[in-house]
């Protein structure tokens, strides 16, 4: 008898105010919660949640709420594929935000791609992902590059040593290097690629010295660079030789580095903690009350933010979540907004965001300080080789 009432009670309320009363958009999260990349991962997740529940509070998209599945990565490769799989075939998720590496953005790309489903990068990266079905937040390489060498030129001089990870990431960032050098009148002095496992850099700083560069293009990892830029201060290598980074502070390397390694290095980025645009201003109030955190927020982070509210606009331009209406919607030229970094915009063609990319200069202190910005930043090498309106069954990996 109760268990007759029970379901007669359902029935009544679901007649009466309709299945929809209990709708939500379902979207995926895939990100390193766990593992060596959780210094990224768990910042990406956090603002995705931030950036949710900040939707919600505001009605939701659509007038329903929006529902995050989450899923640890564990910074294993793997996972990625397995996850992504079982998000598409049995949580029925309307879009994906996920991946911190160029190896598990490949790894994951197919399964979208043959899903229809939008998915979302969010990471600074060498450049040249073009899917129908993939968007990305980050800065490109041919974004952060290009100002980089070149203010780095005016400031330092024409003479610049190249030393990256040995793989995509690296490599394709020294071809960059190498053209903006050629562009803005620098001159490559000597160039380096190492393994990741590589703790000793006794050699490539002895080659540094020898080579006598103005200033060194930096662009090791993780625990790799601030080996390095601790073994290049120790060597008082500092007082006669700049050293400038696209990837420094992605991952609070500056936290950790010493005041005397980390004080007057250089970075570029499309966002960091010190911008001071009113958008930055209350996430890091929400961010604070949230998380309680005294860790800075990193690009990844905000990179995720902006992803979330790009899908967000795109829906309700759309009228709904099926993946086609919402991907001609983020190919029509107007999803735009200020972001905590600045206005951007989403690229109908490249699916890469037009935003600001910020020139810093590390301080005594583990913080940056904003020396110049170059405003409204296209991703220019995605949008000459990747149109997806006009091509729309492009699906590669572009390499310079």
């Amino acid at each position: 008898m109760k268990k007759y009432f029970i379901t007669h009670c359902l029935a009544f309320i679901i007649a009466c105010f309709g299945s929809t009363a209990f709708a939500e958009i379902k979207v995926g999260a895939i990100f390193d919660l766990t593992g060596g990349l959780n210094i990224y991962g768990i910042q990406q997740n956090r603002a995705l949640e931030l950036a949710v529940e900040s939707i919600n509070a505001q009605g939701g998209v659509l007038n329903e709420p929006v529902k995050v599945i989450s899923y640890d990565a564990q910074s294993e490769l793997r996972k990625y594929t397995q996850y992504a799989n079982t998000a598409v075939l049995r949580d029925g998720i309307t879009a994906m935000f996920a991946g911190l590496t160029s190896s598990s953005r490949e790894a994951m790309r197919p399964i979208f791609r043959k899903a229809n489903l939008p998915y979302f990068y969010s990471s600074l990266y060498e450049g040249g992902a073009c899917d129908k079905q993939l968007f990305v937040t980050g800065a490109s390489a041919s974004q952060q590059l290009e100002p980089l060498i070149k203010w780095s030129i005016e400031k330092y001089g024409p003479k610049m040593y190249i030393m990256a990870p040995d793989y995509n990431f690296g490599t394709i960032s020294a071809h960059w290097i190498h053209e903006y050098a050629k562009k803005y009148g620098g001159k490559v002095v000597g160039e380096e690629f190492l393994a990741l496992t590589v703790t000793d850099y006794s050699p490539t700083i002895q080659k540094i010295q020898q080579s006598k560069p103005d200033f060194v293009v930096a662009l090791p990892v993780g625990s790799n660079q601030t080996g390095f830029l601790e073994q290049f201060a120790a060597a008082g290598l500092k007082k006669n030789i700049g050293v400038v980074s696209s990837n420094y502070g992605s991952g609070n390397q500056q936290v950790v580095l010493s005041p005397a390694a980390g004080k007057g290095i250089i970075a570029s980025d499309a966002y960091f903690m010190s911008v001071d645009t009113a958008e930055n201003n209350t996430l890091v109030k929400m961010w604070n009350k949230k998380y309680g955190d005294d860790t800075p927020i990193v690009s990844g982070a905000v990179n995720v933010w902006n992803a979330v509210h790009a899908w967000a606009a795109a829906v309700e331009k759309a009228g709904k979540t099926d993946a086609k209406a919402v991907i001609a919607a983020l190919e029509s030229g107007d999803i735009s907004f200020d972001a905590p970094n600045g206005r951007v915009s989403m690229e109908a063609g490249s699916h890469h965001m037009r935003q600001n990319i910020y020139i810093v200069e590390g301080d005594a202190n583990h913080k940056f300080k904003v020396v110049e910005v170059f405003e409204n930043a296209a991703p220019t090498y995605e949008n000459q080789v990747c149109d997806l309106v006009k091509n729309p069954k492009l699906a590669e990996s572009f390499t310079p």
